[in-house]
């Protein structure tokens, strides 16, 4: 099995916090050109922060701009299982190659009350249809045996772990070793080439915005069987990853990482945290000392 690295992709803003699509498309472009494939619409695109329509046409112009180069999941999860239906189809409609599922926020569920929601979703459209689970943001986490539970489901293909410990993810990936046709893919940065050597079928990287290229190295070396070089280059992004997120919190801080690279960007919607000139100075230092910035 060759293993896929896609990265969850920043959503570019204007000046005024209206979608600025031209440099999204200028950011698919640079990951597809390092061999990555594409996540939109997630944790690191802002999605709470983006309407309905929005997201929409943001994945409308993500999938015209990869035109078949690349692979493209796109985030559909709401609050309600309704919206989440309901945007869902438009993301069928569209035609990307799975449809991720954030576990429902505000609201808290119980396991059969997440096993209902995934099944409706799974039940409405024919794209294949990944769990994602990141607790820490929603606080309704799918436990073990309800992933194992959904994983009967024939258009439920597998789970997003960024729970962002090595635990749960070992219990995904037992599932996926008795079920293949469940897939994992891998969240935490400093455990993409670990989850790869234990089964992981992908990683989906919020840090590959700001490394694509150490990112495709990582899967490059892992596929090619040189496990010392993934590992080499794991160690340079794992250590990136720990001096960045020390500053703060870490989707922040790779969308302010990226701009201090390349403006056209734009600053995360308000009331994402501003930084200070202090902050931003302490980024720079960071990106110099690993070759990311003059």
């Amino acid at each position: 099995m060759t293993a896929k690295a896609f990265v969850a992709l920043v959503t570019c803003f204007n000046d005024d916090e209206t979608l600025n699509l031209d440099a999204t498309r200028a950011q698919v472009r640079r990951q597809v050109q390092a061999g990555n494939h594409i996540m939109c619409a997630g944790t690191n695109g802002d999605f709470t922060a983006l309407t309905s329509d929005e997201k929409i046409a943001l994945t409308d112009a993500v999938v015209d701009e990869v035109a078949g180069r690349a692979q493209v999941i796109v985030n559909a999860g709401m609050p309600a299982t309704f919206e989440t239906l309901k945007l869902a189809r438009e993301f069928d409609r569209i035609g990307v190659d799975g449809i991720a599922v954030i576990t429902p926020y505000f609201i808290a569920c119980t396991q059969d009350g997440l096993i209902r929601h995934f099944s409706t979703v799974a039940d409405g459209v024919g794209t294949p249809v990944y769990l994602y689970d990141i607790p820490a943001r929603t606080q309704n986490h799918i436990e073990p045996a309800t992933a194992a539970a959904l994983a009967d489901h024939g258009n439920i293909a597998g789970i997003k772990d960024s729970g962002g410990g090595q635990d749960t993810l070992e219990d995904y990936l037992a599932i996926s070793t008795a079920r293949p046709d469940f897939a994992v893919y891998s969240g935490p940065d400093h455990l993409v080439h670990w989850s790869l050597m234990h089964g992981a079928a992908a990683c989906i990287s919020g840090l590959g915005n700001v490394m694509p290229d150490t990112l495709a190295a990582i899967l490059a070396a892992h596929n090619a069987g040189d496990h010392a070089e993934a590992e080499r280059q794991q160690d340079i992004f794992g250590r990136f990853r720990k001096d960045l997120y020390a500053l703060g919190y870490p989707p922040a801080l790779v969308k302010r990482a990226l701009f201090l690279m390349d403006s056209s960007v734009g600053a995360s919607r308000q009331p994402a945290l501003l930084p200070t000139p202090a902050q931003d100075a302490a980024i720079l230092q960071i990106l110099r000392s690993y070759g990311l910035a003059g």
